[in-house]
Order: C-alpha cells, then structure tokens, then sequence
C-alpha cells in the first residue's frame, strides 16, 4: 500500500471534486489526509463541504493584498506549513504565477471540463456547445505557467447529445472528472507519472 499523502485543495465554487475526495477518503478508496482547503471565494459552498469533513479551512482573498505577488506568497506559507505532498486545482478560477509554481515543482494538478487543448479558460462546456463539436470530456494535467497548458495525465471522453444544455454536460463531465481526479492522484502517489517533455508517461 502506498504512504499516507498529505493534499491541500484550492478551490472557488461550489466543490464537487473536493466532495468526490473528501467521499473517497472516507471510504478508504484513497489513502489521502486534506491538510488544508484554501478559497479565493468566501462564500464558496466548497468551504462548507469542508467544514462538513472536518478539514482546516482558510479563505484568501486577493484584494486583501497589494500585489498578486504577496496574494500567492501567503498562500505558499500556509501550505508550506501543512507540510502537503500535492496540490489540487478543484474548480480554483485563478492562474497561478511563477510566484507560486516554483515552490512546488510538478506538484500542482488541476482538472479541466474539456478535452484539452481543445476549449481552456472559462466555461469549457458552453464553449463545446458553441462549437458544435460530439465529442467533449475532461482532462487532468501538470500545472504550468500557461491557462490549462501544463502536460496532461488522464482524459475522458464525453458524448455531446442532441439538445443539451450547458448545464447537462456539465454534469455528465463533472461525473469523469470526479473518476479521473482520483486516478491521476493515485498514480502520483504510487511514483508512477513521469514528464517527458510534454508528455506524461505512466509507468508501470
């Protein structure tokens, strides 16, 4: 079995994926603590899913601080202190700064409602819709200095059906990013993801 691994969770809404962990934990499905959930959104529902499963929570918001810079740096002191072996983007609507990346080399993941590089930034699901594409899903990847352009770990497909609404893909993605997340972070504790270049290698 694999060491314990210590996360910490950043997130702006509402929180499915920290819940799908949370829930995962909870039933031994991954052997994971949540040192700390951190929310540039106050009245984050996420905060309260928190909360409900007893993690430490602290909301940090930007315009508390004169500088992006000092805003990320505050932010890299608390998980720092919690002693955490990786990072999860969880529906976090921000984009992190060399300021922040470079304390945690390749220990950032985030998960992206599209199959990447396909759709980034906001609202991916009514950007598929606009577009008219069949095929949609989501993507788990590295964290880089770009918008949702770090390499990626794990995609899944999503059929795209006639008449959908944005709010009904959204919620057929958000099923494989909840499956998805989880595996990548599994993965990660088990040694087994490798960067070659823009390519992720799964060892086996």
């Amino acid at each position: 079995m694999c060491n314990p691994i210590r996360l910490a969770v950043l997130v702006s809404g509402n929180g499915t994926n920290l819940q799908a962990f949370i829930d995962a934990i909870q039933l031994g499905e991954l052997n994971a603590q949540i040192a700390v959930v951190l929310s540039d959104n106050p009245d984050a529902y996420a905060l309260e899913r928190a909360n409900g499963g007893g993690i430490p929570v602290q909301s940090i918001c930007r315009k508390d601080f004169l500088s992006k810079e000092a805003y990320e740096l505050e932010m890299v002191e608390i998980i720092q202190r919690k002693a955490v072996d990786l990072i999860l983007l969880a529906g976090f609507m921000r984009i992190l700064s060399p300021t922040f990346l470079r304390n945690f080399p390749q220990k950032v993941l985030n998960i992206h409602p599209s199959l990447l590089p396909a759709f980034k930034g906001l609202d991916a699901q009514g950007q598929a819709l606009n577009y008219g594409v069949k095929l949609s899903g989501c993507t788990v990847h590295f964290v880089d200095e770009g918008m949702d352009t770090g390499p990626i770990i794990q995609q899944a497909v999503v059929p795209v059906l006639p008449g959908d609404t944005r709010e009904e893909l959204a919620l057929r993605i958000q099923k494989e990013e909840h499956r998805i997340f989880l595996e990548a972070v599994k993965l990660y504790q088990a040694g087994k993801l490798k960067i070659e270049g823009r390519r992720v290698k799964i060892m086996d």
